[in-house]
C-alpha cells in the first residue's frame, strides 16, 4: 500500500462477500495489506456498519462466531478516528458543501483527520478529490 489509505465500510463487507470472489480476493488484499504495513485506517463508524451489516447476516460468510474474533484482532487495530466534535463539523461542513450524504460526509471527514491520501471506497465518486484525499473505487 506505502501511502496512508482509509477502507469504507463495504471493502470490509466484501472480503466475507462469498457471491462476489473476485471483490472479496481484492477487499482482503486491502485489509491484509494495510493492516501489515500499518498504512490502513478505520473509524469507529466503519466498525459500527459492519458488524450492522454481519449480525444481519446480509451476503457475509463469516459465522457470528468469528465476528468477535475478526472485530478484535482485525478492525480494532486499524480503527484510528472516533467520533468528535472535530469530526461532526467537518462531515457537517463536507454535507453542505461538497453535497455527500451525512453518512458519506463522515467517512470522508474521518480520512481527512486521519491524514489519508486514498480513500477506498465503491460507493463514492472515483476520482474525486477533497484536497489532498482522492476516492478509488479498488474494482474498476
Amino acid at each position: 500500500m506505502n501511502v496512508k489509505s482509509f477502507l469504507d465500510t463495504n471493502i470490509i463487507v466484501y472480503a466475507f462477500d462469498q457471491s462476489s470472489p473476485e471483490k472479496a480476493k481484492i477487499a482482503q488484499r486491502l485489509i491484509t495489506d494495510g493492516a501489515t504495513d500499518k498504512q490502513a485506517i478505520i473509524s469507529y463508524q466503519v466498525v459500527q456498519e459492519f458488524i450492522n451489516v454481519a449480525l444481519r447476516g446480509f451476503r457475509l460468510a463469516i459465522p457470528k462466531s468469528d465476528l468477535e474474533s475478526f472485530v478484535l484482532t482485525a478492525l480494532f487495530p486499524m480503527m484510528a478516528i472516533s467520533s468528535s466534535p472535530a469530526l461532526v463539523t467537518e462531515a457537517l461542513r463536507l454535507h453542505g458543501d461538497d453535497r455527500l450524504s451525512w453518512y458519506d460526509a463522515l467517512i470522508v471527514a474521518a480520512a481527512l483527520q486521519g491524514g489519508c491520501r486514498i480513500l477506498y471506497s465503491e460507493d463514492l465518486q472515483h476520482g474525486r478529490r477533497f484536497g489532498e484525499l482522492v476516492i478509488q473505487n479498488p474494482f474498476l
